[in-house]
C-alpha cells in the first residue's frame, strides 16, 4: 500500500491485510471537516480503524458517528432510552456465549445493510476478548479468474435466523430485546462493488448466508463452505486487542469481524452504533 500523507492525524497500520490505528485526535471534541475527511480516507484505505484512550460520553460517541454517517437502530436489541441508536453489547461473568461471536458482516439479512459499525470499549477482561477482522477485497482478489467469473452473476440469500448466529443474540435479547421475533431475509450479490472505492469484495458470510439464489441448500453448501473458509485465511486478517476507551470503526461493505470468546468468568462491555448503508450492487 502506497504511503499516504495526513495533515491532522497519524495513521499506523497494524497488519498487512487491513487495520490501522489513528492517533492525534480527541473524539470527545468537535472535529474539523479536514480531520473528519482524513479519518474517513484512512478508514476507506484500511477497512477498519482504531482509536486509543478515547474518553467519550454517549453524546460525543453519537456525535462522532454522525460525522461519518447516519446512525440507525439495531433490529433485535433495544437501544438506550436517551440514545436509541446505541446498544450495549455485554458478556457477563456467568455467560458462556458472546454476542455476535462468529465471522460475519453486520445485518447482511437487511435489504440495506449498514455501511459501518462503531464500537467503544467500556469494560474489558484482564485478557482475551480481542476482535478479528477480515479483508473481503483480498479474499475476492485471491480467487482464481475462473472462480471470479463464476461468482460474478450469482446472488446469495441471507437470513437472520441461522442457528449459529441466533444463539449469540439470546442473552442480549432476553435482557434488552425490543420484542422483535420476525426473521429478516435478503438477497444480495455474492461479489459486491464498493460504492465509494469501486473495488470488488466477496459478500457472503457463515453467520447469515443461507444459499445461492435459485440453488438448493445442498447445492450451495460445498461452494459456500469453501468461500467461508477462504475468506478468513490468516493473511487476510488482523487482530485488535481492546483497552478501555478503545474505539473501532469498520466498513461492513468490505470487511468481516469475529469477536473472540475466550474470557469466561469476566465482563466485557461495549457500546455500539451502526450507520445506515445502501443497496448492495
Amino acid at each position: 500500500m502506497t504511503a499516504v500523507a495526513y495533515r491532522t492525524i497519524t495513521v499506523a497500520p497494524i497488519a498487512g491485510a487491513l487495520g490501522a490505528e489513528i492517533g492525534g485526535v480527541d473524539l470527545s471534541t468537535s472535529l474539523s471537516d479536514e480531520t473528519v475527511a482524513e479519518i474517513r480516507r484512512a478508514w476507506l484505505d484500511h477497512l477498519v480503524v482504531f482509536f486509543r484512550e478515547q474518553d467519550v460520553s454517549l453524546d460525543a460517541f453519537r456525535a462522532f458517528a454522525r460525522r461519518i454517517g447516519e446512525p440507525v437502530e439495531y433490529p433485535f436489541v433495544k437501544g438506550m432510552d436517551d440514545f436509541p441508536e446505541i446498544i450495549t453489547v455485554s458478556k457477563l461473568p456467568h455467560e458462556t456465549v458472546n454476542f455476535g461471536g462468529i465471522w460475519h458482516s453486520d445485518t447482511v439479512y437487511l435489504e440495506r445493510p449498514p455501511m459501518a459499525t462503531l464500537l467503544v470499549a467500556r469494560e474489558v477482561p484482564p485478557f482475551g476478548g480481542d476482535t478479528l477482522f477480515a479483508n473481503m477485497y483480498a479474499a475476492y482478489e485471491a480467487l482464481s479468474p475462473a472462480m471470479q467469473r463464476m461468482l460474478a452473476p450469482l446472488r446469495a440469500v441471507h437470513s437472520s435466523a441461522l442457528a449459529d448466529v441466533s444463539k449469540t443474540r439470546e442473552d442480549r435479547m432476553r435482557d434488552a430485546g425490543n420484542g422483535e421475533t420476525r426473521e429478516y431475509t435478503s438477497e444480495h450479490p455474492v461479489v459486491r462493488t464498493h460504492p465509494e472505492t469501486g473495488r470488488r469484495a466477496l459478500y457472503v458470510n457463515v453467520a447469515h448466508t443461507l444459499r445461492f439464489a435459485g440453488f438448493t441448500d445442498d447445492e450451495s453448501r460445498p461452494l459456500l463452505q469453501f468461500l467461508f473458509a477462504h475468506s478468513v485465511r490468516p493473511e487476510f486478517t488482523c487482530r485488535f486487542q481492546w483497552r478501555v476507551g478503545s474505539i473501532a470503526m469498520w466498513d461492513n461493505r468490505c470487511a468481516m469481524h469475529n469477536p473472540v470468546n475466550d474470557y469466561h468468568g469476566y465482563t466485557r462491555t461495549m457500546h455500539r452504533i451502526t450507520l445506515a448503508g445502501d443497496l448492495p450492487r
